[in-house]
Formats: structure tokens, sequence, C-alpha cells
């Protein structure tokens, strides 16, 4: 399976005419945030291939769309629509906060960041972790079902200590680690850790899992690793 993962940049060589036939061994998408619902839009009408979305700490503009309860953002205020949207929209699926099946694929995501200024969808370390508790029951039922808990956590912020930045913006989240290591997802793909020397580091293992920084895009080739 051939997965293209993008976040946080327009990327031109997706972003083209030519996307087709650049990506035409893609199998689906998987987006870690910080990137215009055009864009999305855009990529699932030309690859005609599932999209599965979590929101960043930027472009939040749909964001009450998927969660009633959100505060509009200051550059969604006299945007939004009281409607809330589906998690399918776009004709894309937004997997924020659960955990979804797409073929032989298990995947499960987690929009935000680490708290910073009180923003939208920032949040402590403790309230992320509740987040992903959460998660538990449906992570049982695959573990019953398909014999094992997950294949792929999307997520925005990276793990703490894994591709993150000192900066109180870009920390990551200490409860990735946990939760990676009583898990034990096959890959995390994150975004919001932008890339701008070659040098950087954007694949290492932690565990059982790989963890990927998908900034502009990369592409991940599971393999036969999923079955």
């Amino acid at each position: 399976m051939k997965i293209l993962c993008i976040s946080d940049q327009i990327d031109p060589l997706v972003y083209s005419s030519n996307i087709k036939e650049r990506y035409r061994d893609i199998d689906l998408v998987l987006s870690a945030g910080d990137l215009p619902m055009e864009y999305l839009d855009f990529i699932v009408s030309s690859l005609n291939k599932p999209v599965f979305f979590v929101f960043g700490n930027h472009n939040l503009n749909e964001f009450g769309y998927y969660h009633r309860q959100a505060q509009p953002h200051p550059q969604a205020i006299g945007m939004m629509p009281s409607l809330e949207r589906s998690a399918e929209s776009h004709g894309t699926t937004y997997i924020g906060f659960r955990g979804i099946r797409e073929g032989k694929l298990l995947v499960a995501g987690l929009s935000g960041s680490r708290r910073y200024n009180d923003g939208l969808n920032q949040y402590s370390d403790g309230e992320m972790k509740r987040k992903l508790l959460r998660l538990i029951p449906v992570l049982l039922s695959n573990r019953l079902r398909y014999g094992r808990f997950l294949d792929i956590l999307v997520t925005h912020a990276s793990p703490e200590g894994i591709h993150d930045r000192p900066d109180p913006c870009h920390r990551g989240f200490s409860c990735f680690l946990w939760f990676m290591r009583v898990f034990k997802p096959r890959y995390l793909v994150h975004g919001h850790i932008h890339l701008y020397d070659l040098q950087d580091i954007r694949v290492s293992r932690y565990r059982d899992t790989t963890v990927i920084n998908a900034y502009s895009h990369y592409i991940l080739d599971t393999g036969d690793s999923i079955q």
C-alpha cells in the first residue's frame, strides 16, 4: 500500500496539473493538518482516492463545522454557519479524535498542538491524554477483531522528544510516547514541524513505531506490513 502523507505546506509537486500521473499508484492520502480545505478538495477530486485528515493549529476556519462546541477562531467570526458538517465532507473524511477502518487499514487521528497561547485546537498534555483514552474502546475492538490495536496514528503535533522543537508552540506531546508503548501502532504520521534543511530528520523509530514527519509531502510505502 502506498500512502501520500501531507501537512503544513501546499506542495507544488502535489498541487499540479501532473498530480494524476505523478501519484497514479497512491492508494490513499493522509493529511496531518495546517492545510486549507481547498487543497484537500483538489487532491481528492484529482486522485479520486480516500483522503483522511486532522486539523492543526492553523487553517481552522472549518474546525467548528466538525466540533459543535468549539469556540470560533477569530479569523472565522462571521464566516461559520451554525450547521455542523459530518465527518465526511468535501469528499474527505475527518478522523480527529476517532478511529476508522479503511479496507484492511486501521487508522486513528488526533487534531491540535500543545497549548501556547490559548488558541483554538490547542491542548495541554493531560487534555490530549484524555482524548487518547477515549479511543481505547475502538482500539480494544480492533484487537479483538483484527488482532492488533492500530496501524497508523495521524497527529498534527509530534511526540515529545521526536522531531519536536524546544519552543512552546512546537513541543511534542509526551502522552504520544505512552500511546506508542502501549498500543504499538506501526506508524505515527505527524505534521507541525517544518523541514527547511535537507539534513533534518524526517523518519525516526520509537519502540515498535515508525514516526514520520509529513511536512509538505512524504510517500509511505507500507509494503506487506498491513495485512
